[in-house]
Formats: structure tokens, C-alpha cells, sequence
């Protein structure tokens, strides 16, 4: 026990500005569906479904590019500053390669918005905030390989102040934008994604500028015109698109939930978007807690203390747990209180906070599978988990919560209540493989995954 509360208060000290840093990504989202939720229950649907997609392409994203963060992790606790600056390129420029993909991707899909079974008048607004929320991919992507290298270097709280200060240029573009203040037009849903993609644009300036001219990172600083390594993209891939892979069969889920949702109609639709939007922001905790373990765990393998990797990962998810449960009694006592916070449509705000019932319950679930995963990555341990996430989604979540919605009288409840059946059983097997991976060999770190 000594030894868990002996590794948690690092663990907590980097966690806790990354943490914050997560709430304030997400609040810019949050922001966005206030100001829209004003507009109408139309706008605030053709949101839900965009922001759906978004969410899709962009974890994809991140998880192509956790390699970046978690070998910088490595390199600086074995010394190697060298090979820090070098992974810092590398994933800028795989940020970059994946950025503009995913918004090709994302335009290419604006074309064919009809075909995904949503409410006629949602798909007629949608399709212009759906491309200026694609243009956003790119400067979200390069923001974030860049906020996890300063992590894995031991430095979140810049970026944390940064992302502080873009949720309150959105919500001021929001105002100003979504509304008509200032002598601008009044753009409604369209001025929300201009706000969006600026205020992300700027962020990603920011970070990049600090890197740049920080005296802190001089060591691990290279020259720009510096050669590319073959090999340095090959284990960034090698790591991320497992990983890539993993968050791809989650926020699936999520987003076929999303679509459903729509199935059922626009006011399940607005009232998912909410919840969700409730649910994810909580999830910040859990996943800086995620994100700190796997810097943790690797930096300590660089170092070579290997008798420090359970309690890293073990207190975490105590941690984790513990805060999961808070926020599960407020979703379940004050969840109407906090959807009318939302939207002026009763009718949405009610079955939002139905949802949010059901959400008390997977928030242990999903704080738990976030945190295993985060330690995992730390070991390199990546391809199990794939099979894992994507057995616990799509064999059993998404089957079961079709069943529960379209076959029972529980409709938007019973598609949660199927998330909540996936990340359970994520949230068991992957914590039993990090226990069994640090149990069955003195340097756990080095181990490939066995199935």
C-alpha cells in the first residue's frame, strides 16, 4: 500500500493539469451545444451528429499518434534527449498526414449525409457546419501530438493555461458568431463552426510558439530541415494503430449509438447529444489519469524501475474509481437540474436526464477500461486490447443495445444500457491483462502481447 501512495502522488501531479486541460477541450464542445441548444432543437440534432463523427475521426487520430508521447516518455527517463526532439517531428509530421486525411475523409462524407437514415430537416441544415467542423481535424490533431510530447517530458501546465484560454475565445466567437454581436451576422449553427475551427487554429498556434522559444524544451530542441528515420514512423504506427484501432471500435459504438439515436427520432437525437455531452466531460478524469499512467509507466521502464510499474498503474485506477463514483451519484440525483441547464425543450431535457441515469452506472465501467488501457499502452502492450474493445463493442454493446431500443419499451435508454454492458466487460478484461502482464515476468515493459 505504501508503495501505490508513494507512486499516485506523481501519478495525481501530472494527471491533474491534464485532467484539466481534457474538461477544457471538452468544454469547448459543451460551449458549442449551449449556444446552439438556444438556437433550436434542429440545430443542436444536426450538432450531435456532426460532433459524432468528428469524435470518430479524431480518436482515431489520437491514437495513431500516442506513440509520439509515450517513446518521448522513454527516451527522457533513459536520457536519451536526442531521441525526444526526434519523436516530436515525427509525430508532427504524422499529425499533420493524418489531420488532412481525416478531413478529406470528413468532406468526402458531407456528400452523402442523406444516406445515414437522419431526420430530413436535420440533414438540410447540416452539411456547412459539418465541413468547418471537418477543417478542424487538422489544427486539433497537430495541437495534441504536441500537448502530449510536453507531457511526456514531465510539462502539462502550458498547455493546460492554453486550452484554458481557448474555451473562453469560443465561447466569445460563439457569441459573437452564433448570435450576430459586434456588427457581425447572426450565422446560428454555421457561426459555431467558425468559432470552432478559429479558436482550435489558434490554440494550435500557441503551442507551437511556446515549443519553438521555450528556453525548457532547448535540449530536445532540432533544427526543421533535420532528416526523416523510416524506422521512427514504423514504431509510431506499429504502436498507434493498434491503439488507433482501439479507440476506433469504441467511439464507433458511440457514434452508431449517435445514429440511432437519430432513428428514433430528432428529440432522442438533441437529448443523446446532451447526455453525452454530460458523460464525456466527466470521462476527462479518468482518461488525464489514463494518459499520465501510460507517460508514467513508460518513463519507468526507460529507467529501469520496473518494481514501480503495478503501483503506477494500480493506483490510478483506484483513483479513477473513486472519482467515478462521485460523479455517478450527481448524474443520478441532480440529472434534471443539469439537462435544463441545456436546452429550453422539456421534452429533450427529460429524456436526457433519463440517460443520465443509465450513465451513473457505466461511468465505474468506463473509468476503469480508460485506465487499464492507458497502463497497457505504457508496456507497449496494444494488440490484445484491440481484440478486447472491439469484442466488448461490437459483439456485445451494440447488438445488445439495438435489441434493448428497437425490441423493448426501453428505446434511448436500452442503447446505453448496451454501452454500458460493452465497457463492463472491456473494463474486466483489460484490467485482468494488466495484472496478469505485470505478474508473469520481472520487466513486464519488454514483454510482446501474448494473447
Amino acid at each position: 500500500m505504501s508503495s501505490v501512495l508513494k507512486e499516485l502522488r506523481p501519478t495525481l501531479a501530472l494527471a491533474f493539469p491534464i485532467i484539466v486541460g481534457s474538461v477544457s477541450q471538452m468544454l469547448i464542445g459543451l460551449t458549442d451545444n449551449a449556444f446552439i441548444g438556444r438556437v433550436g432543437t434542429v440545430p443542436l440534432a444536426a450538432a450531435a451528429f456532426t460532433h459524432g463523427v468528428f469524435g470518430l475521426f479524431y480518436v482515431v487520430g489520437i491514437g495513431l499518434l500516442l506513440g509520439a508521447g509515450v517513446f518521448a516518455a522513454r527516451d527522457h527517463g533513459a536520457g536519451d534527449e536526442t531521441g525526444c526532439a526526434a519523436w516530436l517531428r515525427h509525430g508532427r509530421a504524422l499529425a499533420l498526414a493524418v489531420g488532412l486525411g481525416g478531413a478529406g475523409l470528413m468532406a468526402l462524407l458531407s456528400t452523402q449525409l442523406h444516406r445515414f437514415g437522419q431526420p430530413p430537416e436535420v440533414v438540410a441544415i447540416m452539411r456547412p457546419f459539418f465541413l468547418l467542423i471537418a477543417a478542424s481535424v487538422v489544427p486539433a490533431l497537430f495541437f495534441q501530438v504536441q500537448r502530449q510530447f510536453a507531457e511526456s517530458l514531465g510539462r502539462p501546465w502550458v498547455p493546460m493555461g492554453i486550452i484554458l484560454a481557448d474555451v473562453g475565445l469560443n465561447a466569445f466567437l460563439n457569441w459573437v458568431l452564433v448570435f450576430g454581436h459586434l456588427g457581425f451576422p447572426a450565422l446560428g449553427l454555421v457561426g459555431s463552426g467558425w468559432a470552432t475551427l478559429l479558436a482550435r487554429l489558434a490554440a494550435v498556434a500557441a503551442i507551437a510558439v511556446w515549443l519553438r522559444r521555450s528556453p525548457t524544451f532547448a535540449p530536445v530542441r532540432e533544427a526543421p530541415w533535420a532528416g526523416w528515420e523510416r524506422a521512427r514512423f514504423v514504431a509510431l504506427l506499429k504502436l498507434g494503430g493498434p491503439a488507433g484501432g482501439m479507440l476506433l471500435f469504441e467511439a464507433g459504438a458511440f457514434a452508431a449509438t449517435a445514429l440511432m439515436m437519430g432513428w428514433l427520432g430528432t428529440v432522442p437525437l438533441a437529448a443523446h447529444q446532451i447526455a453525452i455531452g454530460c458523460a464525456s466531460l466527466t470521462f476527462m478524469v479518468p482518461l488525464g489519469l489514463s494518459i499520465a499512467v501510460s507517460l508514467r509507466i513508460s518513463r519507468a521502464s526507460g529507467e529501469g524501475r520496473t518494481d514501480a510499474l503495478r503501483p503506477i498503474g494500480f493506483g490510478a485506477l483506484a483513483a479513477g474509481l473513486l472519482c467515478m463514483m462521485v460523479f455517478a451519484l450527481v448524474f443520478a440525483l441532480a440529472g434534471r437540474i443539469i439537462t435544463a441547464g441545456f436546452t429550453p425543450a422539456t421534452d429533450v431535457a427529460a429524456l436526457a436526464a433519463q440517460l443520465l441515469v443509465v450513465a451513473a452506472i457505466f461511468q465505474l465501467f468506463d473509468g476503469g477500461q480508460v485506465i487499464s488501457v492507458g497502463a497497457l499502452r505504457g508496456l507497449h502492450d496494444v494488440r490484445v486490447p484491440a481484440v478486447i474493445t472491439f469484442v466488448a463493442y461490437w459483439v456485445i454493446s451494440l447488438p445488445l443495445g439495438y435489441w434493448l431500443a428497437f425490441r423493448t419499451p426501453l428505446g434511448p435508454a436500452g442503447l446505453w444500457t448496451g454501452l454500458a454492458a460493452g465497457l463492463g466487460c472491456a473494463a474486466l478484461l483489460l484490467g485482468w491483462r494488466f495484472h496478469r502482464l505485470t505478474l508473469q515476468c520481472e520487466d513486464p515493459s519488454r514483454v510482446e502481447a501474448k494473447s
